[in-house]
């Protein structure tokens, strides 16, 4: 990842509940084709982060934008350029598989032509042509993974958020889950990924830690290690996380 041209930047970027700091003046910058790593443990404001990144939640102070639109006055154009995808599996288990790519197509704004054309490819690709009238409540969970990702990227956005893609399923599933994650950033869709692997973690290209609404710690994953003197990112992790004071 050399590509400098940034798609996520915030300063100082702010949500407070009441007197509940849950994002605390966060400022980074993610790069276009960039796997970035957004990790914290429960509570530590990562969801709150990603809301508002994703037009979801509006900002109580500071500033971001995603793809160049502003998260306070351009959220439905930051709708418009990124794709998401949740821990929990994002499609309707009721439709056949072609038909959650229609339908998502559909609300992603491709026409009839694209549509057609973009199924056709993604079920060749994923060796779903014997599936594609099967209810996708009938396949295994690494295959729904796998098609909730695809189906995400379908508009080709600049960014697509992951939130814990690989939650339950297999190791073998998880390689083949990152693969399409690397092949994806080699096209420059920038991946936003929080997890709770610390082994995917060393796959991002930068990290961040978050601590009590707060960034505590962003760079590779070598860099670091080799600043908390630490051989694996667990040890980083769980050295920054014992400073946490909400949890939950």
């Amino acid at each position: 990842m050399t590509c400098t041209e940034t798609v996520i930047s915030t300063e100082k970027l702010t949500k407070q509940f009441g007197d509940f700091v849950a994002t605390n003046e966060i400022t980074f910058e993610v790069y276009k084709g960039e796997i970035f790593g957004f990790l914290g443990a429960n509570g530590a404001g990562k969801t709150t982060a990603m809301r508002m990144l994703c037009g979801l939640s509006r900002p109580t102070s500071g500033k971001a934008t995603v793809a160049g639109f502003d998260v306070y006055r351009q959220t439905e154009q930051i709708k418009q350029h990124i794709g998401y995808m949740s821990q929990k599996f994002s499609l309707y288990e009721d439709l056949t598989v072609q038909e959650n790519i229609r339908f998502f197509g559909g609300i992603y704004g491709l026409d009839n032509r694209q549509l057609r054309s973009k199924s056709d490819a993604l079920i060749e690709r994923l060796g779903l042509e014997f599936q594609a009238k099967k209810r996708v409540g009938d396949l295994p969970l690494g295959w729904k993974q796998k098609l909730a990702f695809s189906v995400a990227l379908l508009h080709e956005p600049n960014v697509l958020f992951l939130d814990e893609p690989t939650g339950g399923v297999d190791p073998v599933t998880r390689r083949q889950f990152w693969a399409m994650i690397y092949e994806a950033a080699g096209r420059g869709i920038t991946m936003f990924v929080t997890t709770h692997y610390m082994d995917e973690a060393e796959y991002c290209n930068r990290i961040s830690i978050m601590v009590d609404g707060r960034i505590e710690a962003l760079g590779t994953p070598a860099l670091l290690k080799a600043q908390l003197n630490e051989q694996s990112m667990d040890g980083v992790f769980y050295q920054l996380a014992r400073k946490a004071k909400n949890s939950g």
